[in-house]
């Protein structure tokens, strides 16, 4: 069954080439561009939409609702996530910032469907 994609975006400037990293997790840098997420469990504001060629350029990022991510590893649906170091959905663990939760999983490289939730430790 497919699902209804209702999310909330926001638009901001990219921090350099993010042709390649759309539906990766992304994270406000010191100069208020986005970046990919470097670290495991990084603080993600939310997800990539599109895919800005050069910093400066037009960065959509979903912040809230269900929008699709890689998969970073395999992500069983129902499973909270994280981001991995490379901006991926993985499975959180126990003390793990939560990003959402996967609506579909899949296998790493994978698109998933994730509905965004407000960023929790996993308790």
């Amino acid at each position: 069954m497919a699902t209804y994609e209702s999310k909330l975006c926001i638009t901001v400037e990219a921090g350099a080439d993010l042709s390649a990293d759309q539906f990766k997790f992304v994270q406000v840098a010191s100069d208020a561009q986005v970046d990919v997420v470097s670290s495991a469990g990084g603080d993600a504001i939310g997800v990539l939409q599109n895919d800005p060629a050069a910093a400066g350029r037009a960065a959509t990022v979903c912040y809230a609702g269900v929008t699709k991510v890689i998969a970073g590893a395999t992500v069983a649906a129902g499973a909270k996530v994280q981001s991995d170091a490379s901006g991926k959905a993985i499975a959180a663990l126990t003390g793990d910032v939560v990003q959402g939760v996967a609506l579909k999983g899949g296998d790493a490289n994978e698109v998933i469907e994730v509905l965004l939730v407000s960023k929790h430790i996993l308790a």
